[in-house]
């Protein structure tokens, strides 16, 4: 906003109340920040009602979250309302493939034609974006690619995941018996990113509360683990020994003596070791906290032989292996 603002020439003239972060415009008018990842911040949305909604990353909000920001677009008489979305696209199963490509709303009612526009903007096309950029984005996996380059949707290719086993739930309960971290390390800074996964356990099943992968140097990453860690007052975190596990741990410790780390000696293969768990989404165990957009599209489109290195999902095993003692289903173990 301070950027935006300075391009507009109108920064002085702006106040900003920090407390409920409302920027107030020099005509009257209100810009509200606000946020959908915990229930304090999302009730202080569904306290007010707007002119103008703006949803950024879209992809990451869930179709119940976006429904009930609807009820929130109730403008002064005469000024029309407006519900703006953004996303890097994901995949066709997303609520806004459907909405605005299938013209059907998820529960199958059409799309009314007067209502619902979209259009695409690619790196390419834009001339402010360096050439440098887009020989990176050029660069990425095909997945990877056709997604942040040449903005096309995502279809589901994998055979370990169908989308439909994926179960969102934003109430988190009150009990969480455990919560571990899983970290998945690139082999190098320029490389894939490294998976860093939060899952927890209670008594309802297993919960995904957390993707906080990042592309950085070991230090970076060390210390997003490390601050993830206390966020979510882990008990573990979660790192295969055979594959950089030894060079995990030292990297953590030098940013955080202190965490308890495990090391786990896998002799299984990638695709068993992600098979139970797998069957644990299959049979309704395991809930997301929130869509985590990278994560699931690496569930539903990775296939052996690939030519990407899924650090998000190998992380999530990581963690939801440790959890659920191989896949065992959390019912059986009580």
């Amino acid at each position: 906003m301070p950027k935006l603002l300075d391009m507009m020439g109108i920064r002085n003239r702006v106040g900003l109340n920090k407390t409920d972060w409302i920027y107030e415009m020099p005509n009257g008018s209100q810009i509200w920040i606000g946020g959908l990842d915990d229930k304090e911040r999302t009730d202080k949305i569904l306290g007010q009602e707007y002119a103008t909604i703006y949803e950024n990353e879209a992809s990451q909000i869930s179709y119940d979250s976006h429904e009930t920001l609807l009820t929130r677009l109730n403008p002064p008489r005469g000024v029309p309302g407006r519900n703006f979305l953004d996303y890097n696209p994901p995949s066709i199963h997303h609520w806004g493939y459907k909405i605005f490509h299938n013209r059907r709303f998820p529960d199958g009612r059409p799309v009314p034609d007067d209502d619902y526009q979209w259009l695409k903007m690619n790196p390419s096309e834009n001339p402010h974006v360096s050439d440098e950029y887009v020989a990176r984005l050029s660069n990425l996996s095909a997945a990877k690619r056709k997604r942040f380059l040449e903005g096309e949707y995502s279809l589901d290719s994998g055979s370990l995941w169908k989308r439909a086993w994926i179960k969102y739930n934003d109430h988190l309960p009150e009990t969480m018996y455990r919560v571990v971290i899983g970290v998945d390390p690139a082999g190098t800074v320029q490389g894939d990113e490294i998976g860093i996964i939060v899952a927890g356990q209670s008594p309802e099943g297993f919960w995904i509360l957390d993707d906080c992968s990042l592309h950085g140097t070991p230090a970076e990453w060390a210390a997003e683990v490390a601050a993830t860690y206390e966020k979510w007052h882990a008990d573990v975190v979660v790192a295969e020994k055979n594959y950089g596990g030894d060079m995990v741990e030292h990297t953590i410790r030098t940013a955080a003596p202190g965490i308890n780390i495990r090391l786990i000696n896998s002799s299984r293969g990638k695709i068993v070791r992600a098979e139970p768990i797998s069957s644990l989404y299959e049979h309704g165990q395991v809930f997301h906290r929130i869509p985590f957009l990278d994560l699931e599209d690496e569930y539903c489109i990775y296939e052996p032989g690939s030519d990407f290195s899924p650090n998000h999902l190998d992380a999530a095993v990581f963690a939801l292996n440790e959890l659920s003692s191989a896949g065992v289903s959390i019912l059986d173990a009580l």
